[in-house]
């Protein structure tokens, strides 16, 4: 049974830093190309940052660049989002995602709040 737990989301000041945890169980993870994304109250979810399967190649959408470090532990079976210089706008619930044989699979999601 394929599953994916996140964690370490919180509330935090602006500035700060969160390092988000994916754990995945039910398949390999370095197998897939592994995703996060966020979804703010009212809006749209949309993509953050993934991570490749083959080569570990991590792209980041704009908003997040040079702030978002995404890594992945394959001993533990699990991707981290790093996230620092944290914004008000990076508000969120954050999920991570896997496409797996034709299916994607989403955690429950953790909610990130940058406020003072």
């Amino acid at each position: 049974q394929v599953q994916l737990v996140e964690s370490g989301g919180g509330l935090v000041q602006p500035g700060g830093s969160l390092r988000l945890s994916c754990a995945a169980s039910g398949f390999t993870l370095d197998d897939y190309a592994i995703g996060w994304f966020r979804q703010a109250p009212g809006m749209e979810r949309e993509g953050v940052s993934c991570i490749s399967s083959v080569d570990g190649n991590t792209y980041y959408e704009d908003p997040v660049k040079g702030r978002f470090t995404i890594s992945r532990d394959n001993a533990k079976n699990t991707v981290y989002l790093q996230m620092n210089s944290l914004k008000p706008e990076d508000t969120a619930v954050y999920y991570c995602n896997v496409h797996r044989r034709g299916s994607d699979y989403w955690g429950q999601g953790t909610q990130v709040t940058v406020s003072s």
